[in-house]
C-alpha cells in the first residue's frame, strides 16, 4: 500500500503541472475568443474563424509593447499609474502585481546580470544571487570603499529580496541563466533533478 501511494504521488506530481498549464491556456484562449467576438461582433457579423481571438489578442499585446517603447507613451502611462502608486491599499496590490510581472520580464540589461554564489569568508553558507552592479560608481557617499559589487538575493515564495554590497572576491559565478535562477528561487529551489533510469 505504501508503494502504491508513492507511485500515485509521483504520477500526480508529474501530471499536475502539465494539466494546470493546459487548463490555464484553455481559459485564456476561451476568454480571448469571447472578447474578440464581443468587440468585433458588430463588424464581422457571423464571420468567424477559430483562433481569431487569440491572434487579435497577441496582435494587441505586441502593439501595446511597441507603444510602450515610445517615450511620450511611457510618460502618459506614468501619469495613469500615479493614482495606483499613491492610494494606500491600491498601491500595495498594484506594486505587488507589477513586481511579479516584471520579475519574469526579460530585462534589456539582463546580459549585465550574472548568477553567482555568495560566500561569506569563514561561514559554511552559500546564497545564490544576481550581480546587478559591478561597481559603486554613481552611488551616493557612505558606502564602504573598495572593489565591491551589488548582489540581489531573491527570496523564495515571496516576490522580493535584498540587495547587498560585498567585496568582489566573495562571489563566484555559476553556469546558470538569470531566468532559471529566478524560477528556482521563486520555488525555494525545490525542483528536483530527474532521477537516473534504473537498469
Amino acid at each position: 500500500m505504501k508503494q502504491l501511494s508513492k507511485y500515485f504521488l509521483r504520477g500526480l506530481i508529474a501530471i499536475l503541472p502539465i494539466t494546470l498549464t493546459l487548463y490555464l491556456l484553455y481559459i485564456v484562449l476561451v476568454w480571448s475568443e469571447k472578447l474578440a467576438l464581443t468587440i468585433l461582433g458588430g463588424v464581422i457579423g457571423r464571420f468567424y474563424v477559430p483562433g481569431m481571438g487569440l491572434v487579435i489578442g497577441v496582435a494587441l499585446i505586441i502593439a501595446l509593447g511597441y507603444l510602450l517603447s515610445v517615450k511620450r507613451v511611457r510618460r502618459t502611462v506614468m501619469l495613469i499609474e500615479l493614482p495606483f502608486n499613491n492610494i494606500p491599499v491600491v498601491k500595495s496590490i498594484y506594486s505587488s502585481v507589477k513586481s511579479f510581472a516584471e520579475y519574469f520580464t526579460p530585462a534589456t540589461d539582463q546580459k549585465a546580470q550574472q548568477v553567482v554564489v555568495l560566500r561569506v569568508p569563514g561561514q559554511p553558507l552559500e546564497v545564490v544571487g544576481l550581480v546587478t552592479r559591478k561597481s559603486l560608481a554613481g552611488l551616493p557617499e557612505g558606502f564602504l570603499k573598495g572593489d565591491r559589487v551589488g548582489v540581489y538575493l531573491p527570496m523564495g515564495y515571496m516576490i522580493g529580496g535584498y540587495t547587498v554590497f560585498v567585496p568582489v572576491e566573495w562571489v563566484q559565478p555559476i553556469d546558470m541563466s538569470v531566468e532559471e535562477a529566478k524560477r528556482s528561487s521563486l520555488i525555494a529551489w525545490m525542483a528536483r533533478t530527474p532521477e537516473p533510469p534504473t537498469q
